[in-house]
């Protein structure tokens, strides 16, 4: 609400002007970007550009890793929001992203699927970790994630990413995730999974088997000794995880399902651990 301006005494009272109401059946549409690089000396962070429910933040530097963490200014992704996510390690640069808490897909004002895309390029000898927080489908939500990965001959990447499909006792709402990544301009991995009603079978023994927590942890490093077959990690009770390496490129997949999201993540840690060669 505006402030109404003092008049005379001989005129008459005018009424404040009150805005109206901004509407909100479309969601919010919003882009955030970061970029790191290499200043001869160290990584610095010359861009935080903030923008919706994304805030960036930068966070102590550990070694020669500088490090940003992505707050939540608002509830998202909501039905509706067209959100994206901008991060680029430059030549040299050494960068890790986090998120401060988890982010929970609502179902929100319209029943409009929410997007939510995640760009992630990696110069020339340059190393990102991409370490967010898990991603909770909730009842009645509709979310398309998608990641697209640029990566130079000689970049690293630590990737992972961890879905919870309900919160307790709560069925999950429809989540697709693509994960796209290119090396040197080839196409290293495209993988797409999607979990909820109404997709078939996706709670089937096939794909879940009745686990609530799912993800997978990518590591990309031209140092990487790869293992020559698919190693298995877990069992009936803490859930399943398999490390494999990919078909074209210094590159190693963990993908895990659990019962719980610490179970879920326990798993990735142990496939991480059993990767020698690797700058993590």
């Amino acid at each position: 609400m505006r402030a109404a301006a003092l008049l005379p005494a001989a005129c008459p009272a005018v009424p404040p002007t009150v805005d109206p109401a901004p509407a909100h059946p479309a969601g919010v549409h919003a882009t955030a970007r970061l970029r790191a690089t290499h200043n001869g000396r160290a990584t610095t962070v010359p861009l935080l550009h903030n923008d919706g429910p994304f805030h960036l933040r930068r966070l102590r530097p550990r070694g020669e890793w500088a490090r940003v963490c992505v707050l939540g200014a608002m509830s998202a992704p909501l039905g509706g929001d067209r959100l994206a996510l901008d991060v680029t390690a430059e030549a040299r640069a050494r960068l890790e992203v986090t998120t401060a808490a988890a982010t929970i897909a609502l179902r929100g004002p319209t029943a409009d699927p929410a997007t939510y895309d995640v760009r992630l390029t990696v110069g020339e000898d340059a190393s990102l970790r991409w370490l967010p927080q898990p991603l909770i489908s909730t009842r009645g939500s509709t979310v398309h994630q998608t990641y697209r990965v640029e990566l130079a001959g000689g970049s690293r990447l630590l990737l992972r990413e961890e879905q919870l499909l309900g919160r307790t006792a709560e069925p999950p709402g429809h989540l697709s995730t693509r994960l796209t990544v290119r090396r040197d301009g080839r196409p290293i991995l495209d993988q797409h999974t999607v979990y909820g009603a109404p997709t078939p079978a996706w709670d089937g023994p096939a794909v879940l088997g009745g686990h609530r927590a799912t993800g997978q942890l990518l590591l990309v490093d031209p140092g990487l000794d790869v293992p020559p077959a698919a190693v298995l990690l877990g069992g009936p009770v803490e859930g399943h995880c398999v490390l494999a390496p990919l078909a074209d490129g210094p590159a190693l997949l963990a993908t895990a399902v659990a019962p719980t999201p610490a179970q879920l993540r326990r798993l990735l840690d142990t496939a991480l651990a059993r990767v020698s060669g690797a700058e993590t």
